[in-house]
Parts: C-alpha cells; sequence; structure tokens
C-alpha cells in the first residue's frame, strides 16, 4: 500500500505544470526537471512505461531503452539547430498516440514495440535540445533529462505492473489519453 501512494504521489507532483518553465542554469538540475515541468512529456513517458509493462520479464526494459535512446537522436537534432514548424503539434501528437496504446491495449513485436517508442521520443528530444540557451551546459542539461525521462519510465513501467492485473492498466490508458487529449486544446 505505501509503495502504491508513493508512486501516485510522485505521479501528481509534474501535473501541477503544463508550461515549460525558463532554464535559468540550464545545468543537470535543470535538466532533470525539465520533463516535469511539462505534461506533454510526463504524459507521453508515462504512457510508454506503462505500454512496455506488457512484455515478459526484461524485454519489458527494451522499450523505455529505445525511447532513451530516441531521446538523444532528437537532443542531437535539436541541439544542432533541427526546428521543424509542426514540432509541438508532433510532441503533442506522440504523447497522445503513446496513451492510446495504453487504453487500446495494442500489442506489437518488440522490435515495432521500440521503433515505436524511439519515434516518439524523438520528437521529444528535439524539444529538449533545441530549448537549451546557447551559453548551456548541453551535456550536463542533457545528462539530467535523460535520467529524469528514465525516471518517468521506470515510474509507468512500475504502474503498468501493479496495474495490469485485471486490465486495470486500461483505465490509466483512458486517463493518460484524456490529459493528452487536453494538450490539443491547450
Amino acid at each position: 500500500m505505501k509503495r502504491r501512494i508513493l508512486l501516485l504521489a510522485a505521479l501528481l507532483l509534474p501535473a501541477v505544470a503544463h508550461a515549460h518553465p525558463g532554464h535559468a542554469d540550464a545545468g543537470l538540475a535543470s535538466g532533470f526537471m525539465h520533463p516535469f515541468s511539462g505534461l506533454d512529456h510526463v504524459v507521453a513517458m508515462l504512457a510508454v512505461g506503462v505500454w512496455a509493462a506488457r512484455n515478459a520479464g526484461m524485454t519489458r526494459w527494451l522499450v523505455p531503452a529505445a525511447f532513451l535512446a530516441g531521446m538523444v537522436a532528437g537532443g542531437a537534432l535539436g541541439l544542432g539547430g533541427f526546428l521543424p514548424s509542426f514540432l509541438e503539434s508532433a510532441v503533442t501528437a506522440s504523447a497522445f498516440a503513446a496513451a492510446l496504446l495504453v487504453l487500446l491495449a495494442v500489442r506489437l513485436p518488440l522490435g515495432l514495440q521500440a521503433s515505436v517508442a524511439a519515434a516518439f521520443a524523438i520528437w521529444h528530444g528535439i524539444a529538449h535540445g533545441a530549448e537549451l540557451p546557447a551559453a548551456a551546459a548541453p551535456l550536463d542539461f542533457a545528462v539530467g533529462f535523460l535520467a529524469a525521462t528514465g525516471v518517468l519510465l521506470a515510474l509507468g513501467l512500475a504502474l503498468g505492473r501493479m496495474l495490469q492485473r485485471g486490465e486495470r492498466d486500461r483505465w490509466l490508458g483512458a486517463g493518460l489519453t484524456a490529459l493528452a487529449a487536453s494538450l490539443f486544446w491547450a
């Protein structure tokens, strides 16, 4: 019971913020806090973790690892100046799609599931990488946001494992989908 309360509390903390704050120092701490500051990122990362929880054994970690790899690739693109005009729409759409995959209990072959997660993460990585100020320490920021991403993915995985019995994770999927849908009108 304590574990469930702690998990719920951890999930509720980032939900109070939707807009991303400025990056005063854009170092490790700022990078770590950044994924928690946007509902779009929180929803996507939790949903990917919950979706991955349906995989067996150690293979359930492949999808979050692919997401992290996609974040690195996207972060490099963003840092390099790649900033498509539709980026915010792509980030929101990926969060919505990830939540729908949980809601609909979509099962894909593991390689395809990992590829989809990586594709979602690329958009989030571009957004993170592009938001760095020119004078920032990009490596510190990247380590911070990757660590926070790992925390959110692990929280999603833990939630998915806890709620998996009796398809209760689909209720979480419904909540995540509703939150992601709200981003289209925010």
